[in-house]
């Protein structure tokens, strides 16, 4: 009798069973490996196979754009390459290392306390040039009237103050290539107590008014400049189209903003990746809001605020009663910059990354950048949520290293903006109270959070000068500006070498005398001349 046929898949699970167990597990991890590859978004091939077409900036601006013929084709890192970090080749990597560590520099600020006209508290965090320069970062030095060094003012993005990492990467740099760096921190943030009924949300403009208005009046003749990251960049820009010619800003920066808030928020739920995010992002806003409570509680929904399992929900129990918006999708349409790009009259350079997790390419004012002249938008393909970290130990954020450039070759030319100053002006009677410092002392902000006071001393015979010598100053281009640099980088010099003026002088007098001698010579064989009479 013969026996029966087996069945085709008895047949094959005899041959599985034959295939070694560790091959199965070579086969899981492949597929493990490439399911987490796809999953976290990691380019570390495409970066070793097509480092010469992926890693390449891509630039938006007019053909005919002066910011661009003048100042950007001039700067040599937008016009290169962005090749992440080989173990943080994932914008998700990129985005989580930067929060959780970032490497940052150490260092402390200088705190100021600014007391808005509402009774709102803004703290104002400086590191100077001086403070780098010096190497002494523990014992800061006053910014006077006179001083000529540009003020670089930064927004932080959203939760942020100036203790994130990105932010002390900012400041360090910048304060190291030559400026005076203010970090104007969001109300209720940077270990301040909210002291009006007043928060700070996406399209809350009037904190960044009043502050760089402050530092215009106060230090006339420093160039103002001005950052803004992630949230802190859609606020920026909103000022910039709201202000027009008005603003005293003579250049700016957006880094990573969200742009469209509508499609930001239809973006951040869309996936499981992206509702991580959301959740993330509301947890630190459930602790924003529990560091003031009790105003919360008397100006918003506190019970509707615990429950909030994503931004929006926060936005609708919280920022919408207390900014008086009517509904979450208002607040969200008044609050985008994208309507305002096209009123910007200040240069502004945009970098954003088509990999940023939290704020999507899709929202992007594409055209809107293309149309204004003072607009150059600059876009990687990867780079994370204001990450951007590069070469193979991640010290350094390659979109810090390009607002430094770019914001030095724009102090350096003649398309600064110049603020258009109304003509009808009201009398000094009759002008409203405008925001001050407080008269306390400035406040020392340690790594570890200690806060120590610093003597603040105003000098009352320093005259400020009138509008007309500030203006005028603060107008030199070309040669005025390049020795504007070259006074700067003298000054520099006597300080790196405190022996250097001694030596500057010692040469022009050894140099200076054998023209000395000739002259005497010449006037005294000019003297003994004999002068003889004319033939008659």
């Amino acid at each position: 009798m013969d026996d029966p046929i087996p069945s085709p898949y008895d047949l094959l699970f005899q041959a599985l069973s034959l295939i070694p167990t560790r091959h199965y597990l070579y086969a899981l991890f492949i597929l493990w490996t490439v399911f987490f590859y796809n999953f976290l978004e990691f380019h570390f091939l495409g970066d070793t196979l097509l480092n010469y077409f992926k890693c390449r900036v891509n630039l938006i601006f007019q053909p005919d754009s002066p910011l661009y013929n003048d100042v950007v084709s001039r700067c040599r890192i937008l016009h290169g390459r962005y090749v992440a970090t080989p173990w943080l080749a994932s914008p998700h990597l990129q985005t989580c290392f930067l929060n959780f560590n970032g490497l940052p520099p150490v260092f402390s600020y200088t705190r100021q306390l600014f007391r808005a006209s509402d009774g709102g508290t803004i703290a104002l965090d400086w590191l100077t040039n001086s403070d780098v320069l010096d190497g002494d970062l523990r014992n800061q030095r006053e910014i006077t009237k006179q001083d000529t060094t540009p003020i670089a003012v930064v927004v932080p993005g959203l939760t942020n103050d100036s203790s994130s990492a990105y932010l002390k990467h900012l400041a360090y740099n910048t304060a190291k290539s030559g400026w005076n760096v203010v970090i104007s921190n969001h109300r209720g943030l940077g270990g301040v107590s909210v002291t009006s009924d007043r928060f700070y949300n996406a399209g809350w403009t009037e904190d960044i008014r009043v502050v760089i208005r402050y530092l215009q009046q106060e230090y006339p003749l420093a160039p103002l400049f001005a950052i803004g990251t992630s949230i802190g960049a859609n606020i920026l820009v909103k000022y910039l189209g709201e202000e027009g010619e008005k603003t005293p800003l003579r250049g700016a920066v957006a880094i990573c903003s969200p742009w469209d808030l509508l499609i930001g928020d239809r973006f951040i739920c869309r996936t499981l990746k992206q509702k991580l995010y959301d959740r993330a992002l509301t947890i630190g806003l459930q602790g924003y809001a529990q560091l003031h409570e009790p105003q919360y509680t008397r100006l918003a929904d506190w019970e509707g605020i615990k429950k909030s399992r994503s931004i929006r929900d926060f936005d609708n129990h919280a920022t919408c009663h207390v900014g008086k918006f009517e509904t979450v999708d208002t607040y969200y349409r008044k609050s985008s910059s994208t309507q305002y790009v096209g009123n910007v009259a200040v240069p502004l350079l945009c970098i954003s990354a088509l990999d940023d997790p939290l704020c999507t390419k899709e929202a992007i004012p594409w055209e809107e950048c293309w149309a204004n002249k003072n607009i150059v938008l600059a876009t990687t393909n990867h780079g994370g949520h204001l990450a951007f970290f590069e070469g193979l130990t991640a010290s350094s954020l390659w979109w810090v290293r390009a607002t430094n450039e770019f914001l030095g070759a724009l102090s350096c030319s003649r398309h600064m903006h110049v603020q258009k100053i109304q003509e009808s002006r009201s009398s000094e009677s009759g002008k409203q109270e405008e925001p001050s410092i407080n008269q306390g002392p400035y406040l020392n902000t340690a790594e570890d959070g200690l806060v120590a006071a610093v003597k603040y001393e105003q000098n009352t015979n320093i005259t400020a000068p009138s509008s007309e010598e500030a203006t005028q100053l603060l107008n030199q281009t070309g040669p005025q500006c390049e020795d504007n640099v070259t006074k700067t980088s003298f000054n520099k010099l006597c300080r790196q070498r405190k022996g250097s003026i001694w030596l500057v002088g010692y040469i022009s007098v050894v140099t200076g005398f054998p023209l000395v001698g000739m002259l005497i010579n010449y006037l005294l064989r000019k003297k003994q001349r004999p002068t003889t009479s004319p033939n008659l």
